[in-house]
């Protein structure tokens, strides 16, 4: 079990019709890594409605023909998926379409509703029918009734963020708006930018916005949302300053590219600093740092510069395989480590190894990374984490729904140092972790339990699979 990514949004408006298809694909291509399940592309021409959505990486859902075949348009909203509510299928593809009776929505989400299950079965008993099992379309289902109600888009997703909670960075497309929205707590990041040709483009991360050209003009305020329309762009304020700034601070110690930056935080430098921070608190006698690819190179960089121990390259990673990497068939039994990396024997044999990552869940991965350098030669490897240890389940959007299988619930930090296999182990001090984010307010449930939100009753992510599953029981 390891940690997994996050969703990703891109939305575009350019000031005429050009290939706005083709600019979304290239901004979902920087957003790559925050989801490999599954990806779509929407394209609003005129108020026409174009899509292609499936399961896989971009590469593999989106053809040169299927780009080719979208219309110029002036406007795209576009998504790449790893679900933390939901299962892995093409219904839970995004963006969601939604036909009503004053025109059509594209929705696309990243985060994670800490109130879907209450939402969805208010929902649901006055009516409504659910074809996915995401919390998107819980969030799609709220802002389509609101906007019967109201005379604009923006004031129906005004009124929306009044009854969802937790969190979300959503882009929502009309016939003839795009309106981007941060939750009031700042949970997911979201910034926009614009490029030399005027196209305006909204992002996850700021590296997607320079992927495709553009200038980062800033991020969205937590609770602000921002409307673009053939009139420019309007900031509506209304949610922002009702609760304290929660960014993810695990987005910057893993989720996020190392290019980007969230929030006025560059992701590299905070990655640097929580290596620093390694070496201060747990000092080892080494002969070389190695971080693991990828997550845990910048840390490793950190720490050699504080230490003054060589850094060096340790670990291979092979780049032709995703995430979504498929296993073998049951009677080929592979480690997936060794497939996915390896380890450079002339650089680590012999020596002392200090190895850098970003987290610890179960303990599995780690063990195998451990006899990985063993196999290779290393005599001592003495393992530094660069964040503190996980010891909650997380309701916003990181895949940990239990504390069941979190290594750090049942056993000591020494415990866990002979289970991996490891001379020493040290972890990020949680006090640490404000450094990380220039001091700015973040979210650290996952490692203190002090969350912001009211802690949802059911927080299985395959909850609403399981829902259907017995309600198709009873009709048996």
């Amino acid at each position: 079990m390891s940690i997994h990514e996050e969703c990703g949004v891109f939305g575009v408006m350019a000031p005429e019709e050009t290939d706005v298809a083709g600019v979304c694909y290239y901004g979902l291509y920087a957003l790559q890594h925050r989801g490999q399940e599954s990806c779509g592309i929407v394209v609003n021409d005129d108020g026409v409605f174009e899509s292609h959505k499936d399961l896989g990486l971009l590469s593999e859902v989106f053809s040169n023909d299927i780009l080719k075949g979208f219309p110029r348009a002036r406007m795209a909203v576009g998504h790449v998926r790893y679900g933390t509510t939901g299962g892995n299928n093409r219904n839970n593809c995004q963006p969601i379409e939604v036909n009503h009776q004053k025109g059509r929505m594209a929705l696309a989400h990243n985060g994670n509703l800490s109130n879907a299950a209450e939402l969805r079965n208010r929902l649901e008993l006055t009516g409504a029918i659910f074809h996915t099992t995401s919390d998107t379309e819980t969030i799609a289902y709220i802002i389509t009734k609101e906007r019967l109600e109201t005379h604009s888009i923006e004031a129906a997703v005004t009124k929306a963020m009044d009854i969802i909670d937790g969190a979300y960075s959503l882009l929502v497309m009309s016939p003839q708006k795009l309106v981007a929205a941060r939750d009031p707590y700042g949970f997911r990041p979201l910034c926009y930018g614009k490029t030399p040709d005027g196209m305006y483009v909204v992002a996850s991360e700021s590296c997607a916005i320079k992927a495709v050209g553009g200038e980062v003009i800033r991020d969205l305020e937590p609770g602000e949302i921002l409307v673009f329309s053939s009139r420019g762009v309007k900031s509506m304020k209304e949610h922002c300053g009702k609760k304290p700034r929660k960014l993810c601070v695990f987005e910057y110690i893993y989720f996020a590219r190392p290019d980007s930056v969230i929030d006025g935080v560059s992701v590299h430098a905070s990655r640097v600093k929580a290596g620093r921070i390694l070496a201060k608190a747990h000092p080892a006698e080494a002969d070389l740092v190695v971080g693991v690819p990828d997550s845990g190179l910048d840390a490793a960089l950190g720490f050699s510069l504080e230490s003054g121990i060589p850094y060096s390259i340790g670990l291979i990673k092979n780049k032709y395989i995703g995430r979504t990497f498929i296993s073998p068939g049951q009677g080929l039994r592979m480690d997936q480590v060794k497939i996915k990396l390896s380890a450079i024997e002339e650089t680590v044999s012999g020596k002392r190894v200090v190895l850098i990552d970003d987290s610890i869940v179960r303990g599995n991965t780690s063990g195998r990374l451990v006899r990985l350098l063993r196999e290779a030669g290393a005599k001592e490897i003495h393992m530094r984490i660069s964040s503190p240890p996980f010891l909650n389940p997380c309701y916003y959007g990181t895949d940990i729904d239990s504390r069941d299988n979190l290594i750090a619930v049942k056993h000591s930090v020494e415990e866990i140092a002979k289970i991996i296999g490891v001379d020493t182990l040290g972890y990020l001090p949680v006090e640490a972790l404000g450094e990380l984010t220039n001091g700015a307010g973040f979210c650290d449930a996952c490692f203190t339990g002090n969350y912001p939100t009211a802690i949802p009753k059911d927080t299985r992510k395959d909850r609403f699979e399981q829902k259907l599953s017995q309600k198709g029981k009873k009709e048996k």
